[in-house]
């Protein structure tokens, strides 16, 4: 089916939300390792990953191997049945997650994780309200968007309904980041001093991915959760983009040296199999006793995809690699963004998810084109659409992301 097709099917048959990048975008049908081919059999090198879920690269034959073997044994028996591979996959976070954090429940979305994890501290502290940060976006369910810190995906008109107060982003250029994390905690604290008996938890994503890859000061957690503890208030960490060796750690959590109360997984632990769970500390899970199932979470196809994921990941030592290969990525930005000041700033980078911000937002979907045109898919996000993403497969190496760096020269000068 010609890609002109698809998108009339999709404005026929879908709601007028649904979009895609690219004003002449292809019609992907191959996924393979760190490449994506279209109906023309036009190889892409793939930066974006699915927004991150496919870390271990398209259809790992390694873990497509293990899927195939248990959709053939036993597809799906629901959580309510006594099936091997959850208990398995679970016993195996326990050992990775931070902290004492051992206890979760499966699902099947990021956003069903986090409305999970919301709701769960409800249960623990008896307090309706929330803080979260602007920047910050954690799915699409009505409380979900409800925590979520940027004007354009909060598309219900009553999600100011709900109790949740925005403290200041901790997103910064280059010249202040300490400042501006500063400056964000300050407003939790004010909003803690004010509303603190009506606030359950704090939801932050240790990395902003949509808001623009937004790193805080390596402090910035341990601040946090100091100021959440005089107040009785739990800290969730939304780990969706950032789990699974993303950032250069199983669980940027790592990095930041803190352990949630509670945290949010889904994405690359599937590698493109849905799968998302939440899972807290012992004294907090206990208070999720009433009862509670999903019907598809904790199925034995997911929960098998995140084993073998698992044990790519450790198989291929991907945390050291992902730290080798971004700090090597971020070092090429620079000297992208050095060569061609005018346009870009602030390259940024934890791990191999990377960002840097184009003064003109006008021109990203300019650079997104031209780059898909020269064979290489990349993201974009940020609270104007400003920043050009770079979160590719952990299976890529140092002459893929010379080339990426080398089209992003040519396509910047093309601009001028």
């Amino acid at each position: 089916m010609p890609a002109d097709e698809i998108i009339q099917k999709k404005k026929e048959y879908f709601f007028p939300n649904t979009m895609h990048f690219y004003s002449k975008p292809p019609h992907i049908i191959k996924g393979e390792g760190k490449y994506l081919f279209d109906d023309d059999g036009r190889r892409y090198l793939d930066f974006f990953a699915g927004v991150t879920v496919v870390n271990c690269g398209h259809c790992n034959p390694e873990i497509t191997e293990k899927i195939c073997e248990q959709v053939k044994r036993l597809q799906h028996a629901s959580i309510i049945y006594l099936t091997q591979p959850m208990v398995l996959l679970a016993e195996r976070l326990a050992k990775i997650l931070p902290g004492d954090i051992r206890q979760m429940f499966f699902c099947n979305s990021g956003s069903e994780a986090n409305d999970g994890a919301l709701s769960l501290a409800r249960m623990k502290t008896g307090k309706r309200g929330f803080l979260a940060f602007k920047g910050g976006l954690h799915g699409r369910t009505t409380l979900t968007l409800s925590v979520t810190g940027i004007d354009m995906w909060r598309i219900d008109p009553f999600l100011d309904d709900e109790p949740v107060w925005f403290a200041e982003s901790f997103a910064a250029g280059e010249d202040s980041p300490q400042q501006k994390a500063d400056d964000s905690l300050r407003s939790v604290e004010n909003i803690l001093n004010a509303h603190g008996n009506q606030i359950a938890a704090c939801i932050v994503e240790p990395v902003q991915g949509n808001g623009g890859i937004n790193i805080p000061p390596k402090d910035f957690f341990i601040r946090l959760k100091k100021l959440l503890e005089a107040h009785n208030v739990l800290l969730i960490l939304d780990e969706i983009q950032t789990g699974f060796a993303r950032t250069g750690y199983m669980f940027a959590s790592e990095y930041f040296g803190i352990v949630p109360d509670i945290i949010s997984f889904a994405k690359a632990l599937g590698n493109g199999t849905p799968i998302a769970a939440f899972a807290a500390r012992p004294d907090t899970a206990a208070a999720l006793n009433k009862p509670s199932s999903s019907t598809l979470g904790g199925n034995p196809v997911s929960m098998t995809a995140g084993l073998a994921v698992l044990d790519f990941i450790e198989k291929n030592n991907l945390c050291e690699k992902s730290k080798e290969l971004g700090a090597y990525f971020l070092e090429k930005l620079k000297a992208v963004e050095k060569n061609h000041a005018g346009l870009i700033e602030n390259a940024r980078g934890l791990g191999l998810m990377l960002g840097v911000s184009m003064k003109d937002p006008s021109h990203v979907d300019i650079v997104l084109e031209k780059m898909k045109d020269g064979g290489v898919i990349i993201g974009k996000n940020g609270i104007n659409r400003e920043v050009l993403v770079f979160q590719p497969p952990l299976i890529i190496d140092k002459d893929d992301i010379d080339a990426v760096c080398a089209l992003l020269e040519e396509t910047l000068a093309s601009l001028r």
